[in-house]
């Protein structure tokens, strides 16, 4: 199954709800939503309230991306929002299966993240502790950076080892998703799609990227 899902942290967020409908009306299969703390990356994005606001609006799955340095408080924060998926990273959690059952047993799919000079073993040793398994494809931090190709390995390793778990995890990859880049990853076995400027561009409707992002997904998978 192909998912695509929109980071808003590429959204007009003065026309936050407008984006979101639109959203549902192109068939997004999650809403990706980069919470960023200024610590475990420079940037701060948004938090709780926002996040609270868009789930309360709409049908569309929340795809909770906890880039922060503790996110073992966040989770608490966000459990009730009841979101699909909580994922933190594991470069700032020292107890990851704790943190991940501790997820699952609020009621939420729990996801670990890895950035890009984390080997594709340290992920991979979670697997049965998981949901989902999410590839940064940029240094993780700031939208629209350069897709890493050299990361297509990575992503490949660990599909494999998801094949041979016998276990039902998604693969996402997260930044520099456009419609080549998103051929690499689908190609090596990613099955969930994070894009933002891909999507929220003046050169084509969020629709119209969704559509297109999808069909090379699938085309590329087979």
């Amino acid at each position: 199954m192909i998912r695509i899902a929109p980071s808003l942290l590429a959204a007009n967020f003065g026309a936050l709800s407008r984006e979101v409908e639109v959203l549902e009306m192109a068939d997004a299969d999650m809403l990706h939503c980069d919470i960023m703390d200024g610590s475990f990356v420079p940037s701060i994005s948004f938090g709780h309230d926002v996040v609270a606001n868009i789930a309360s609006a709409t049908d569309i799955p929340i795809d909770v991306h906890l880039m922060v340095s503790r996110p073992e408080e966040q989770v608490e924060y966000f459990a009730p929002i009841r979101p699909k998926i909580i994922t933190f990273h594991l470069e700032v959690e020292s107890e990851p299966v704790k943190l991940a059952r501790r997820i699952r047993d609020l009621g939420v799919l729990a996801g670990v993240a890895i950035s890009p000079n984390t080997p594709a073993d340290h992920l991979i040793k979670l697997l049965s502790e998981i949901d989902l398994a999410l590839v940064m494809t940029v240094e993780p931090g700031m939208g629209g950076q350069v897709f890493m190709p050299e990361m297509v390995a990575k992503i490949n390793s660990i599909h494999k080892a998801i094949k041979s778990s016998g276990r039902d995890v998604m693969l996402e990859v997260d930044g520099g998703i456009g419609l080549s880049t998103i051929q690499l990853a689908a190609q090596a076995g990613a099955d969930t799609f994070v894009a933002g400027t891909a999507i929220f561009s003046e050169k084509s409707s969020p629709e119209d990227a969704i559509k297109k992002l999808r069909y090379q997904a699938k085309r590329s998978s087979m």
